[in-house]
């Protein structure tokens, strides 16, 4: 009873901050083309769901209740399926791309939907199991312009790796590259103050990851280490390794 109350406490935390949750959902996927061709990568259905629903109810099962889907390649698809998020108990705002705007671009276009500060954004075709309420509690309770959840990984090779501080502070980033040590891996999910994505230049298409991130390394972006499951569904390899992980959690 003890574990149920504190766990409903947390969540109760959640819901009274009215978080907003990004999902950033516009990717072409084309290392996917060849499995998922006829839809957007994050509609790829692993283990009977599209993947970006375990997302919207790992949100919802938490107590996130306003979500801002990002969204442009085959974007209809997404809006069908979601619609206003009523059937999925939360409530869902849709912001168009009508070009490209890679991730930075994404975020900073879609700031007039955001009501909260900071706003939570996840990639919508990663998955990493984190407590959000206690990331939340975390985060909050420093000042901070932004936060990563960062997972330790094996193929850094593949993800690139986030350089901390011994108390945690984000210094830097490594870029993929071949030999890198096993190291803690940006995990795709970010706590950023309205300030942050205010700072983004708006109209162009601009990466979150690669031209914004690095510039606020040391000037208050931190990194949140979980030792939960992480998976990257953007290549066929990725794609397998997430209907093994929802398959376990659904069996």
């Amino acid at each position: 009873m003890l574990k149920e109350k504190i766990q409903a406490d947390r969540i109760a935390k959640c819901e009274g901050t009215n978080l907003s949750a990004v999902i950033l959902a516009g990717g072409l996927g084309t290392r996917l083309r060849s499995m998922v061709n006829d839809r957007p990568k994050v509609m790829a259905v692993v283990a009977g769901r599209p993947f970006v629903e375990w997302i919207v109810m790992a949100l919802q099962a938490v107590g996130v209740r306003h979500l801002i889907f990002c969204v442009g390649y085959l974007r209809e698809i997404v809006q069908a399926y979601f619609q206003d998020g009523t059937g999925f108990g939360v409530r869902i705002d849709y912001s168009c791309e009508q070009e490209l705007l890679g991730t930075g671009g994404a975020l900073r276009q879609c700031l007039p939907f955001v009501r909260s500060d900071p706003v939570l954004v996840l990639n919508g075709d990663s998955y990493c199991q984190v407590n959000v309420p206690e990331y939340l509690q975390w985060h909050s309770g420093m000042s901070r312009a932004g936060s990563i959840v960062v997972v330790k990984t094996d193929n850094p090779d593949r993800f690139g790796s986030v350089e901390m501080a011994s108390n945690g502070a984000v210094v830097g980033f490594k870029e993929k590259a071949l030999g890198l040590d096993a190291s803690w891996t940006n995990a795709g999910i970010y706590l950023l103050s309205q300030e942050l994505l205010g700072a983004i230049p708006s109209n162009q298409s601009i990466s979150l990851e690669h031209d914004i991130l690095p510039l606020w390394a040391s000037r208050g972006l931190w990194g949140f280490p979980s030792l939960g499951t992480f998976v990257d569904m953007g290549t066929p390899e990725g794609l397998r390794s997430a209907e093994e992980l929802f398959t376990v959690t659904v069996t």
